[in-house]
């Protein structure tokens, strides 16, 4: 007979970004593992969980044929699905909190799960950069997971994000590409140094840039960007006698022949490289332009755009290395300058 409850066992919740396919899997393998779900359980049918938790049936099938893949479930015809295996135990479960969704988080992404493995299971959140919904999503969970890796970058905020991270024990704290002032006690991370690695990349670009007269870095006046960026920047045109602006809206300034603009959002790169075309200048020769972070459209885009960036796949292989050792370690995160035809 199917377990009586199954559903009161299973919940997809809609805020989550982990694809519901595996949080219904997950569902299913803790229910197992708290001996919920015994050998020779029947499941609810592929109809059933498209009804009761109102999902596609795409979703339900997908999840299943995840269960089968590792050996949880089985089908027979006529008789349906049913729990074949009992005698495992995944001792990780981890809770991921993206402050966005991007081309380079997808590459931390993928490659955090890649390293991880198919024994630790996911719960993965995006807070969208707004601390109240960060606030939310670690003071409001309902598991008690592992592991938790967070990266903490935020518009507003942020200097009452320490209190709300400290509530998390420090033998599960993983903070990724940022470290927070005042976090307390002994935990991992993966993080940029931001003001000196954008000060060694820029170093790196100098015989390049020297044949322009001016570097103006858009940066938003609402943004999530750490300020530690600003100060490397200024660092290095103090540094090398270059003139230099900070631009908040790349809408609205002057481009002109002998300037460098590094952009570090991608919606700006976009309005700035329609604005040079516009004025029938030439990117890299007449205007130079950087791009902050490596994706890979941009070795592509006006036959190649350069990029300063960390190496945001060896992030998320780190962060999850971190996580499989039990360690504690602070691991700075490799920058780099690629050189393409944009400066």
């Amino acid at each position: 007979m199917k377990s009586p409850g199954f559903f009161d066992l299973i919940h997809v919740d809609e805020y989550s970004a982990t694809p519901k396919y595996m949080q219904l899997s997950n569902a299913i393998i803790k229910a197992v593992e708290e001996g919920k779900l015994k050998k020779e359980s029947l499941l609810p049918s592929i109809n059933e969980l498209s009804y009761m938790l109102e999902i596609s049936r795409d979703t339900a099938e997908k999840g299943y044929k995840y269960l089968k893949n590792i050996g949880v479930i089985n089908s027979v015809p006529g008789k349906g699905y049913y729990i074949t295996n009992i005698d495992f135990k995944r001792k990780l479960k981890v809770f991921l909190l993206f402050n966005k969704l991007s081309a380079h988080k997808k590459i931390v992404y993928d490659a955090f799960i890649s390293a991880l493995g198919d024994d630790v299971s996911v719960d993965f959140y995006v807070y969208n950069n707004d601390f109240r919904l960060f606030k939310r999503f670690i003071t409001n969970r309902h598991e008690d997971y592992s592991h938790y890796v967070i990266v903490p970058h935020f518009i507003e905020g942020e200097e009452y994000a320490r209190e709300v991270i400290n509530t998390i024990p420090k033998e599960k704290l993983i903070l990724l590409d940022k470290k927070i002032p005042g976090i307390e006690g002994d935990y991992a991370a993966a993080y940029e140094n931001f003001e000196k690695n954008i000060y060694d990349a820029l170093e790196q670009a100098r015989a390049q840039l020297g044949k322009y007269h001016t570097l103006k870095i858009i940066f938003p006046k609402r943004s999530y960007f750490p300020k530690e960026i600003l100060d490397g920047f200024r660092r290095f045109c103090q540094q090398y006698a270059f003139s230099h602006k900070q631009v908040s809206n790349i809408a609205e300034e002057p481009i002109g022949p002998g300037e460098v603009f590094i952009s570090l959002m991608e919606d700006d790169l976009v309005v700035l490289v329609e604005r040079i075309i516009e004025m029938k200048l030439k990117v890299g020769r007449d205007v130079g332009v950087i791009s902050y972070n490596e994706t890979p459209l941009k070795k592509i885009i006006l036959n190649g755009i350069t990029t300063i960036s960390t190496d945001f796949r060896f992030m998320g292989t780190v962060a999850a290395n971190l996580i499989l050792d039990n360690s504690r370690r602070h691991v700075e995160v490799p920058f780099y300058y690629t050189r393409r035809a944009s400066i």
